[in-house]
């Protein structure tokens, strides 16, 4: 185990009917509140209201930023950082899933910038301070309402980059289960892709020699994502399930699982990033495609590793390491499959003859993160694999 530094200040509120509770815990923070959400289904399902006459019980002022799409992109942030600064807002509250609390941390950093928020993003300026935030999360899996990061689009030029900085960390998240009840079938099976994915980048790519402790928390991690999904499917209103898969999604990304494992690399995430910002496609569906991909083409380079995960995660029996490796690889993709996520290419649209589109795209954001080894030859190969 490497040495590490783990501080996560969020403070969480988990379980059923907890919503109300986010008007006294915004008016620790500030008095007006841009109020950041989607595309209108917290109108729907009741959120809002709950949202709106908790903040105004407490005092709370409200001004209503709607509009964010799932791959949230850069000029809707500005337009919120525009907002935020013409009513002097001194806090922010982000009511949806990791696209809505992403926007809302560009834009509590880009409020208090005097340059354009797409530099912090490609790491030419940092970030010096933020408005402070508070979610109340409707979808589950990016943990964003726990963590110090956020990804945005720069539609002009479909760069899908991300910010990391302790100033954008959510101060408070309300979390409760029944929310997400009424997620579609698709995006209960994105969700899930996306934590497992989260997991694995590290399960397989850090500069530890030996990480049992790690390795378990995520293996074991994995294994209530997927049971939890399971039941979804087939019981979409269980609470136990979404309860599980609801706490399940942060703590397989606020630090926790990767603390002492060194440095990490996200190289799947790195290529879906393309995926999304090119076509608009689910996050979570095209790391269902690339995962998959990147894991057969590190077939030798990390050949142990990857039997580890098939032995301890499908139990997956046989001998050699490489064969156990391979089988892993099947199993994953027909579980992808099995809860309605795309494991190719060809099965979201996209057609072959943009991969080296595709490839060049990424190969712009690993050099933005210095991921070595990550060439455009490289990428392209990858994405042979998903086709």
């Amino acid at each position: 185990m490497q040495n590490f530094i783990f501080e996560n200040p969020t403070k969480i509120i988990f379980g059923k009917g907890q919503i109300p509770k986010i008007g006294n815990e915004t008016s620790r923070f500030g008095r007006k509140a841009l109020l950041v959400y989607g595309m209108g289904s917290i109108y729907k399902n009741g959120i809002y209201d709950q949202v709106t006459d908790s903040l105004k019980k407490a005092g709370v002022g409200i001004v209503d930023f709607p509009g964010v799409k799932s791959n949230p992109v850069l000029s809707h942030v500005q337009k919120g950082i525009e907002t935020a600064r013409k009513e002097e807002v001194d806090v922010i509250v982000a009511v949806g899933g990791g696209s809505v609390i992403d926007a809302a941390k560009a834009i509590s950093a880009g409020v208090k910038a005097d340059h354009d928020v797409w530099d912090f993003f490609t790491f030419s300026k940092p970030i010096k301070s933020a408005l402070p935030i508070l979610t109340v999360v409707t979808v589950s899996a990016s943990a964003s309402e726990m963590n110090n990061g956020a990804v945005v689009t720069n539609e002009d030029n479909c760069q899908k980059y991300c910010i990391v900085s302790p100033f954008i960390q959510p101060a408070v998240s309300i979390l409760d289960p029944t929310v997400l009840i009424s997620l579609s079938p698709e995006y209960s099976a994105y969700s899930a892709v996306d934590v497992i994915t989260h997991m694995l980048e590290g399960y397989f790519n850090n500069t530890a020699l030996k990480t049992p402790l790690q390795d378990r928390l995520v293996e074991a991690l994995i294994k209530t994502v997927m049971e939890s999904t399971d039941i979804i499917m087939e019981e979409p209103d269980n609470y136990n399930a979404r309860a599980n898969m609801m706490w399940s999604a942060i703590l397989g990304f606020n630090g926790l699982t990767t603390a002492g494992m060194g440095k990490v690399q996200m190289p799947a995430h790195m290529i879906e990033h393309s995926l999304s910002a090119i076509y608009d496609i689910a996050h979570g569906a095209g790391l269902s495609i690339i995962l998959p991909a990147w894991m057969s083409c590190m077939l030798d380079a990390k050949t142990e590793r990857l039997a580890k995960f098939a032995s301890e995660i499908f139990h997956v029996k046989g001998r050699g390491s490489r064969l156990l490796a391979q089988k892993g690889i099947s199993c994953l993709k027909l579980w992808f499959e099995s809860i309605g996520s795309p494991v190719s290419l060809g099965a979201a649209d996209i057609p072959e003859s943009d991969i080296e589109k595709i490839a060049g795209n990424a190969f712009a954001l690993s050099q933005v993160w210095c991921y070595e080894g990550y060439t455009q030859d490289v990428i392209i190969k990858i994405l042979m694999n998903a086709r």
